[in-house]
């Protein structure tokens, strides 16, 4: 917590107040994160409606956010990103209070999308996280924003177990429609539009600058950090379905075991973060082949073993070592791009991001449908085995660009 704090009051008082919208905001989206197939698996007439559902209603968001990203990132660059944040947080609040009135899986992921397609608000509060620091130490503020969100995820997970215990899964959506609306009313009255021209700056600007990114191969990035994403999404819609077969757990066990990966993720990101500040991709790219094998290792483990402690315990290991994923790398794609540039291609970003998680969530549905539930944690470290031969070729390539003096 001391840390925490630290980090918070080095960034300033806006990021400070940035973290908390990002915390409570997407604490509330994951109140129903886990529970989804559950309450689809009520509502579908069928088994094929339930797979069909079961996969859209986390892949319409996505959808939803992957087609609208680079557009309302273009529209951040122009008019705003603090704009962008105010607009997703109350597209995420309408669209949470209807989601839930809705009583049939078809209006339910009509809304989903809906909801994708007006929210996309990460990018945007990472845009603005850059403008209101200067671009100061992007590995770190992009490491505490995702932290904001997996701490949000683990609380939210488990709160929102609690709720399903003792009141109808609507209940959820709607405290989660109002906690977004107030988040919205708080981002509108309190984030102050930063001046003009306190930009990042483009990454010539600095030798600090120069030194994490010149050279850096950013579709490799892309590529790398997408297939680390599909990976981690296998499990979206299995999870809680494995829970309940595998180790017959309650509600608030599969809510605190989902958001153990998160609590690992909060763990780990800032020491990774701090690792990984001012070091070349050559560094970064060496240390995610480690990390992608410890994921198959962990991963792989987690699948064999039926003692739930330890299953527990290698959820919270595989989120500390993804902390050393997403946000360091896509803070050097962020610190190849110029300060006018930045919402567009983090928007870009995500919309990468948000592919990779419907491939990931559609493999995961597909495989345990056809094979059943004992064939998801298999899925995933061969995946992470895939991970490792690309991040050796990018830290080849990495390696050879530093040997031709393009880090000089």
């Amino acid at each position: 917590m001391t840390s925490t704090v630290a980090a918070l009051r080095g960034y300033g008082p806006v990021f400070a107040l940035l973290f908390g919208l990002q915390f409570i905001s997407m604490g509330a989206m994951e109140m129903s994160g886990p529970f989804w197939p559950i309450q689809i698996k009520a509502l579908s007439a069928s088994d094929s409606v339930f797979g069909l559902a079961g996969i859209g209603v986390y892949v319409c968001p996505m959808l939803g956010v992957s087609l609208t990203s680079a557009f309302w990132g273009r529209m951040g660059d122009r008019y705003g990103n603090r704009l962008m944040m105010v607009r997703a947080l109350a597209g995420l609040a309408i669209t949470q209070l209807l989601v839930a009135f809705a009583e049939d899986v078809w209006t339910i992921l009509a809304l989903r999308f809906l909801q994708g397609a007006c929210a996309g608000y990460i990018a945007p509060a990472q845009a603005y996280g850059v403008e209101v620091t200067g671009g100061r130490d992007r590995a770190g503020l992009f490491a505490w924003l995702q932290v904001a969100t997996n701490v949000g995820s683990l609380g939210g997970a488990f709160l929102g177990g609690l709720m399903l215990e003792a009141l109808p899964f609507a209940a959820v959506n709607l405290t989660a429609g109002v906690i977004c609306a107030l988040c919205a009313a708080v981002a509108w009255a309190s984030l102050p539009v930063p001046p003009e021209g306190t930009g990042a700056g483009p990454v010539e600007a600095t030798p600090m600058s120069r030194t994490p990114s010149a050279g850096v191969s950013v579709s490799g990035l892309l590529v790398l950090m997408g297939l680390l994403l599909t990976t981690r999404m296998v499990l979206q819609v299995p999870f809680s379905l494995y829970m309940s077969e595998v180790y017959g757990a309650q509600h608030w066990i599969t809510g605190l075991s989902y958001g153990l990966l998160a609590l690992g993720f909060v763990v780990g990101a800032p020491l990774w973060a701090r690792i990984f500040e001012g070091r070349a991709p050559s560094f970064v790219l060496g240390w995610s082949v480690l990390i992608a094998a410890g994921c198959l290792a962990v991963t792989g483990l987690a699948g064999a073993t039926r003692v739930i402690g330890l299953f527990a315990a290698l959820y919270f290991a595989w989120g500390v070592l993804l902390g050393g994923t997403t946000p360091v790398l896509l803070s050097h794609v962020s610190a190849a791009t110029r300060s006018d540039r930045q919402g567009a291609v983090l928007g870009f970003a995500q919309t990468c991001q948000q592919g990779a998680s419907v491939v990931g969530i559609i493999a995961g549905v597909v495989a345990t449908q056809r094979f059943g539930l004992k064939v998801a944690f298999p899925l995933v470290a061969s995946l992470y085995g895939l991970s490792i031969l690309v991040a050796i070729g990018l830290w080849i390539k990495s390696r050879r660009s530093f040997d031709k003096g393009e880090f000089s």
